[in-house]
């Protein structure tokens, strides 16, 4: 599928060794792999994918799941600064035009997470006495979709508001997260992280 489309594969690896092995020979610009790799099958996949965000920021990192963890995306936005990072089930891999859009978003170091998983992790933040708290349903929802790695003109379609209105809520949402102003793109990584790690 992937060789089909407009990516370049230029390794493909069994282990979690090999792959690490791969990407300091390589400096691939996508690494994208399953959380359970080779010989346990139980984290190996991850561990992988934490010391590629660690190592090589530069490069962008996709994990695969079978099943909604939402530990393994929490260590995923928390390690490194660089990069895109996304986390997605494999069951995404089936709708071909959306899971690709979300690669090049990874590419492009943007967050892309399953929306199951956004589901879960944000159910877990959103509780009383939490900066997330705060936060009007509208914004929590604005960010859910920033948390898919939705642009602000793909938020505006969504909700059938302008991107004026979308910025509005962005902003109101780094306002009540507490977050400095910086560059908006990792605004937007701190923002979600923020509502996380509130819970």
């Amino acid at each position: 599928m992937l060789q089909d489309s407009d990516f370049e594969v230029i390794r493909s690896v069994g282990t979690a060794a090999e792959l690490l092995a791969a990407v300091r020979a390589e400096s691939p610009e996508l690494v994208i792999t399953d959380i359970r790799m080779p010989p346990d099958f139980t984290d190996e996949g991850l561990v992988a994918a934490l010391e590629i965000r660690r190592a090589w920021p530069a490069v962008a990192v996709c994990v695969l799941s079978q099943h909604v963890l939402t530990r393994p995306a929490r260590a995923l936005l928390e390690v490194g600064t660089g990069g895109g990072v996304g986390y997605l089930l494999k069951q995404r891999v089936t709708h071909i035009d959306e899971f690709l859009a979300g690669l090049h978003r990874v590419v492009g170091g943007e967050v892309v997470l399953d929306r199951d998983v956004i589901e879960q992790l944000f159910h877990r933040a959103d509780r009383a006495g939490t900066p997330a708290a705060a936060l009007t349903r509208r914004q929590r929802e604005v960010l859910a979709l920033v948390a898919e790695g939705r642009s602000n003109a793909s938020i505006a379609a969504h909700f059938v508001i302008s991107e004026k209105t979308v910025v509005n809520h962005l902003t109101g949402i780094y306002a009540g997260l507490g977050l400095a102003l910086h560059d908006d793109s990792h605004r937007r990584v701190q923002a979600v992280l923020a509502y996380l790690s509130s819970r």
